[in-house]
């Protein structure tokens, strides 16, 4: 088996690739150590500060070893995890082994000074090393290649998920380091609208649905339309089409044959968006709130260089105008921020409340039916989808509010992700609580297992991250919605809080 021959193969998986990588050389290391009659362990901890460790070393190497598991290795690489082994090995005899399939010993002379007077010894096994691993234990590690991704998974599950908490703050460190550097950008989706008591998709639909069937009249008195509303639940029950069908159905109904089909839907949508808004919350959210005082610049310069959103609302420009900041909504092709503008791109549309305010809105490609879907998921060219590649391979994305279930934006993330070491974008998901998951929707309690449930929840989040990381994407977890303007401030002010 060849090591390049590897690295190809496992480069189909993105940055997910890497962590495969990772796992086979900690299994192909193991299988150096057993057959010396020494071992390996993984941290429990799936943040742990080394990747694994060895307590009576590897082979020729005799002394506890800690290893490090990176894909290349460089000057300014080294030295970081030189500085990490120097922190934590104080009172032990531990050595360092650091695994490095794209360094040879060529590129020893690259590395920093003070590698050759560390108190504690510090071995490299790079290209060559490896090889020969490789063919000492060839049958062994082509079953492993076959079984890769079964073998991650059952690291990754059988790892303890009491502490996620603890790993998330490694995780927020890792965000706050990237925000401080400027190449960092927000993608927002519809989780930020309803924190400002927007409906959701589902809710805008229904009511519209529901409008177009009043409007023909189906029965007479003031029950017409409470009539119309249960019969719009029962068919979405009974035969219900996905969103994107159902926002084409409606559609075509409201115009009825009108040659301005697009604008009659438009003006529909736009008044039934903003006046089905819950008036009880707060117009700027705390996370809306929060997300703004991201983008405020400090007296060295702004830190987020660019907005993408997937709302047609306009709740976050409101927020930047009342902050005084300057920038410029985005929702055509044409259009092209000023060198002191923050840009906010509506990939999916723009639908202000006050139009009036913004010129060319009936040039926005809006993306709330079928037709809008299929053009940009069909053009590869299209701007939104080209703001969007540009923003994943230019900078560090965090994603607020977003299920990261539409099939364009993980289709753009898997071809972004394939230039990628390891993840570098990050996403605020939502932990499935055992007092969430037992309840249905009357609030009964379903007569399962706490702990076979548990065991399944843990389960199911350690495959929802490892599935994540193919896209490049890193998880942080959160069960309240509250949890996000607080770990937001914590990011923006550039200091971890207990």
């Amino acid at each position: 088996m060849n090591l390049d021959w590897l690295e190809e193969r496992l480069s189909s998986y993105g940055s997910g690739g890497y962590y495969l990588l990772e796992t086979f050389l900690i299994r192909l290391l193991a299988l150096e150590a057993e057959s010396c009659g020494q071992s390996i362990s993984i941290p429990d901890n799936k943040f742990a500060t080394m990747d694994a460790f060895a307590p009576r070393g590897i082979g020729d190497l005799k002394q506890p070893l800690e290893i490090e598991v990176t894909y290349a290795l460089n000057s300014e690489k080294f030295k970081k995890l030189l500085s990490k082994f120097s922190h934590r090995r104080q009172g032990t005899d531990h050595g360092l082994l650091v695994v490095a399939p794209k360094y040879s010993q060529e590129k020893s002379k690259y590395l920093p000074p003070e590698f050759e007077f560390l108190p504690s010894p510090v071995f490299i096994w790079g290209a060559e090393k490896i090889q020969m691993l490789l063919d000492k234990h060839k049958a062994a590690a082509e079953d492993l290649v076959e079984n890769l991704f079964s073998i991650r998974f059952k690291v990754a599950v059988s790892r303890d998920a009491k502490y996620w908490r603890d790993e998330r703050e490694t995780v927020i460190e890792a965000v706050a380091e990237h925000y401080q550097s400027g190449r960092f950008s927000l993608m927002l989706g519809a989780g930020v609208s309803s924190s400002a008591g927007l409906p959701d998709w589902d809710t805008l639909l229904n009511s519209l649905f529901v409008s177009m069937l009043a409007d023909e009249k189906l029965g007479e008195g003031d029950s017409s339309r409470e009539q119309v509303a249960l019969i719009v639940q029962r068919l979405r029950s009974v035969d219900g089409p996905s969103s994107l069908m159902l926002a084409r159905y409606v559609r075509k109904g409201m115009a009825s044959g009108s040659p301005s089909e697009q604008s009659i839907f438009i003006e529909s949508i736009t008044r039934q968006l903003y006046e089905l808004r819950d008036p009880s919350q707060e117009i700027e959210s705390q996370l809306i709130s929060s997300i703004a005082g991201l983008c405020t610049p400090t007296r060295i310069g702004a830190k987020v260089r660019s907005i993408l959103t997937y709302n047609f609302d306009d709740l976050i420009e409101r927020a930047l105008i009342k902050r005084g900041l300057g920038f410029k909504s985005i929702f055509e092709e044409f259009e092209m921020p000023g060198a002191e503008e923050l840009p906010v791109y509506h990939v999916h549309g723009f639908l202000p409340e006050d139009r009036s305010a913004y010129s060319n809105l009936d040039r926005t490609t809006m993306v709330f039916s079928e037709e809008g879907y299929h053009q940009i998921y069909g053009e590869a060219y299209h701007w939104s989808n080209l703001v969007q590649l540009s923003n994943l391979k230019d900078t560090v994305c965090l994603m607020i509010g977003l299920s990261l279930t539409d099939p364009n934006l993980r289709r753009l993330l898997e071809i972004s992700a394939k230039s990628l070491e390891r993840p570098k974008h990050f996403a605020f998901m939502r932990r499935l609580s055992l007092e969430r998951f037992l309840k249905d929707d009357r609030g009964r309690v379903l007569k399962i297992s706490a702990e076979v449930l548990k065991r399944f929840l843990d389960r199911h989040h350690s495959l929802n991250e490892e599935l994540l990381k193919e896209l490049g994407v890193n998880v942080i977890w959160y069960e309240d919605y509250n949890e996000i303007p607080e770990i937001l401030n914590r990011v923006r002010k550039g200091r971890l809080l207990a």
